[in-house]
């Protein structure tokens, strides 16, 4: 385990996050919000920068990760659940997501899958790509809903639907030993994710995620 969890080192340069305190590390926002724009710029490009109209929303989502349990408690989020983080195109979920893996990997670790990639997968390869998917690791499912509806030899399956089914599973399992979550990305409101993965999948949605959205003033970073 890092010793130093609030020390992030990038080339020869040091961003201290927080200081540790009787053994906690106690982050800050402001120096979390200079590293990632540090950060965003090296994943992104020198155009990154963290917006202030999405700022009350990357602090809901820092809170989420470093796992500050009352402040989130506040807030309304359920650290046990997963992340649904929704908006329109062009707002930066994908960004968000990448660079918050950055934040304390020690307590929030999880890998992030397009889930076109997925379908494409299972129409080469069959339904052992859902079943990969039904294991105790932790995924960031990337813009649920571009996807296309998947086809093998024929057999026509409604792909993500079945991997989030089975997801719920294990997010219930009563003998996991630790926490599985599972992350979305989407541009897909409640009612579109009903039409298009059925009533079954949206109710187990209610129960695996929190639902984070972005502020109807964000603008589309593409432009």
């Amino acid at each position: 385990m890092n010793s130093q969890p609030h020390i992030k080192i990038e080339g020869n340069s040091k961003f201290q996050i927080g200081e540790i305190r009787n053994n906690t590390v106690h982050y800050e926002f402001e120096k979390i919000k200079t590293y990632f724009n540090i950060k965003g710029h090296l994943l992104f490009g020198k155009k990154f920068k963290i917006h202030k109209e999405d700022e009350p929303l990357l602090f809901k989502l820092c809170c989420y990760f470093i796992q500050d349990h009352n402040s989130c408690a506040q807030m309304g989020i359920d650290t046990n659940k997963g992340l649904l983080l929704s908006g329109p195109v062009g707002r930066g979920k994908t960004s968000l997501m990448k660079l918050l893996m950055h934040l304390a990997p020690h307590k929030t670790n999880y890998e992030i899958i397009p889930t076109r990639n997925i379908v494409f997968n299972f129409n080469a390869s069959g339904f052992d790509v859902i079943e990969n998917y039904n294991q105790n690791i932790n995924y960031c499912f990337d813009d649920l809903g571009v996807e296309p509806t998947g086809s093998h030899y024929a057999k026509e399956c409604n792909v993500m639907g079945e991997i989030l089914l089975s997801r719920y599973d294990l997010f219930c399992h009563p003998e996991q030993q630790r926490r599985i979550c599972t992350h979305i990305t989407t541009n897909l409101n409640a009612q579109e994710i009903e039409k298009r993965y059925g009533n079954r999948v949206r109710s187990r949605m209610r129960a695996m995620f929190n639902l984070i959205s972005f502020d109807e003033n964000s603008r589309d970073k593409r432009k």
